[in-house]
């Protein structure tokens, strides 16, 4: 059964620590899963690990936590080559699509290089969840901040843009990334948007945000404008802890 609407919560987290693995499920991830609304089976989902080149150990690992988690997990690989006969058909079947963290700029050249932003809007519309981490939340967004060309972060322009606004990651943790989303919406390089610490989602119901979530305490999130004298306006959102 499909999300009730066209669905996505992109994070900067997702992801726990693990005894057993290199790292675990966390509660962002696990709440899309719930978002879908599946019952009487398996919820079916489905990893994109695209931004670092379809990592094997880490596909692995998304395994492994799946099984545990109760899942029916697969994956979406494009390197050599598709590992899939039919992505749309694969895709459209799915309950969550989880993008994994990376390059941004190179997940976007490959999923356009393969059809994918198309299939992605589709398969957003037709209810499938789609969540993320960092580049896998970005990725929605019409632009943000990367550190895909190198150590001194750039602006991204070209998002998919099924969600109209711009997006910043990692926003407490690494001290360069908020006074440059700042810098890039009050000087119109990227448009207006929202932003996430460490452990914190933005849930979005089409293409309007609805509730800001985290998983950590003290992860915020934040709404930043263009205020009318050309700088940046900074708003703290109300965010709702979850376990």
């Amino acid at each position: 059964m499909p999300a009730d609407a066209p669905t996505i919560l992109a994070t900067s987290g997702g992801i726990s620590s693990s005894d057993r693995l290199p790292w675990g499920i966390g509660a962002l991830t696990r709440h899309a899963v719930d978002l879908a609304g599946t019952t009487g089976r398996a919820p079916r989902v489905c990893l994109l690990a695209t931004a670092v080149g379809d990592d094997s150990g880490l596909i692995g690992t998304f395994y492994a936590n799946a099984v545990a988690e109760g899942w029916q997990p697969s994956h979406l690989a494009l390197f050599p080559m598709p590992n899939l006969d039919d992505v749309r058909e694969h895709l459209l079947t799915r309950d969550v699509v989880w993008v994994w963290g990376g390059s941004v700029a190179g997940l976007l050249a490959m999923w356009r290089l393969h059809g994918l932003d198309e299939i992605f809007r589709e398969a957003w519309q037709a209810g499938v969840v789609l969540t993320g981490v960092s580049a896998g939340s970005i990725c929605w967004h019409s632009g943000g901040t990367t550190d895909s060309f190198g150590p001194e972060l750039r602006p991204v322009t070209n998002g998919l843009g099924l969600l109209p606004h711009s997006n910043g990651v990692h926003y407490d943790s690494e001290p360069r990334r908020r006074p440059l989303f700042q810098r890039l919406i009050a000087d119109g390089t990227l448009s207006p948007g929202y932003a996430t610490d460490d452990g914190a989602g933005l849930l979005y119901r089409g293409t309007e945000l609805v509730e800001a979530l985290s998983e950590r305490r003290r992860a915020g999130a934040y709404r930043v404008d263009r205020g009318p004298d050309g700088t940046a306006v900074e708003t703290p959102l109300d965010v709702r802890r979850i376990s």
